[in-house]
């Protein structure tokens, strides 16, 4: 039992300590697949946790990856009705023939970039990645999520993934004013910067809600039985713990009061605009947007809803971004 608790622990340690995006913060929605468990960072010395202590020492040494890794949840895509936005699709000679996502499914940072290409209605393939073994990015010296090749071309960092594909593909788009430029700027490094670090606590923050957050786990991914069950639970223990050092990192006394203050932060910056943007997103509502999807159908997610005034723009981007523009791999 030893043997088996250590190896375990070895290999998660391992597989998380590779996992966030750029220097920022990797988090991918549904469930940041394991991968998310992928950068542990607590020590607790407690005898009772010692089988995951090293998984837990590779956390406390990055918080980026911890954030980046420990964000899970189930996205969904929920349509209502009411007035629908048009998506801006760019012109046909500039559309890229092939487009790859290497991700985590449940990475906020995976999916801030694809919302980025569901907006744009740009067609690509999703690899998903196994977070322990990896193969699937074997080939790539960069061994972080995500990765997207555009017509043989690797591009890597969530937000430098979004800007090289946006001067590809927009090269005509109408020059914004600097202030709005600067205020996309401001809000986009706030996704990253803050509200990123506000998610882990509140999804691990008992141990129920970790649970949650790993369901994911049981039914997807590159996962034989044992590691599914693997990681589900060692995951959501160590992310727990995690979850504890990160309030103490930045401050937090209360993980729903942070998270609700963040969500009308948000909306106070939108200053009654249906978007940041104005009548239509931007990169900084596509950012928040997908950072977001990771946690909205979880308890936490479910909670800021309720709370806050942030349902009603979160609503209008769901309509907005549309059903994925993904095809199978």
């Amino acid at each position: 039992m030893r043997r088996a608790s250590s190896f375990t622990s070895s290999v998660l340690s391992r597989t998380f300590s590779t996992v966030h995006d750029g220097g920022a913060v990797n988090l991918r929605p549904r469930l940041l697949q394991v991968a998310l468990f992928c950068s542990s960072r607590t020590n607790n010395s407690n005898s009772r946790h010692r089988w995951f202590s090293p998984l837990l020492d590779s956390f406390s040494k990055n918080s980026a990856q911890v954030v980046s890794l420990g964000l899970a949840g189930v996205v969904a895509s929920v349509a209502t009705a009411a007035s629908v936005y048009a998506k801006e699709p760019p012109p046909a000679e500039v559309m890229p023939k092939e487009v790859v996502l290497y991700q985590y499914e449940a990475c906020p940072f995976c999916n801030k970039v694809k919302a980025f290409l569901d907006y744009y209605d740009i067609p690509y393939k999703v690899v998903e990645v196994n977070p322990l073994s990896k193969k699937e990015i074997k080939w790539s010296d960069y061994k972080k999520v995500p990765i997207l090749m555009v017509d043989g071309q690797q591009l890597v960092d969530s937000s430098a993934i979004i800007d090289q594909l946006g001067e590809k593909i927009l090269p005509k788009k109408t020059k914004a004013s600097v202030a709005d430029e600067d205020e996309e700027t401001k809000w986009r490094r706030w996704v990253d910067n803050h509200l990123v670090h506000v998610l882990s606590p509140n999804i691990y923050r008992n141990t129920s809600e970790a649970l949650e957050s790993f369901d994911y786990i049981t039914s997807n991914g590159n996962f034989s039985f044992t590691e599914k069950i693997t990681v589900k639970y060692a995951g959501a223990a160590a992310m727990y713990f995690v979850s504890k050092n990160l309030k103490k990192k930045y401050n937090i006394t209360d993980e729903r009061a942070a998270l609700y203050e963040a969500a009308e932060t948000w909306v106070d910056a939108l200053n009654g605009r249906n978007f940041l943007g104005g009548s239509k997103p931007n990169l900084a509502d596509l950012a928040a947007f997908g950072v977001l999807r990771p946690i909205r159908y979880l308890r936490s997610g479910r909670d800021m809803v309720e709370h806050t005034r942030i349902g009603e723009w979160y609503s209008r981007m769901e309509k907005v971004v549309g059903e994925p523009s993904r095809i199978k791999a």
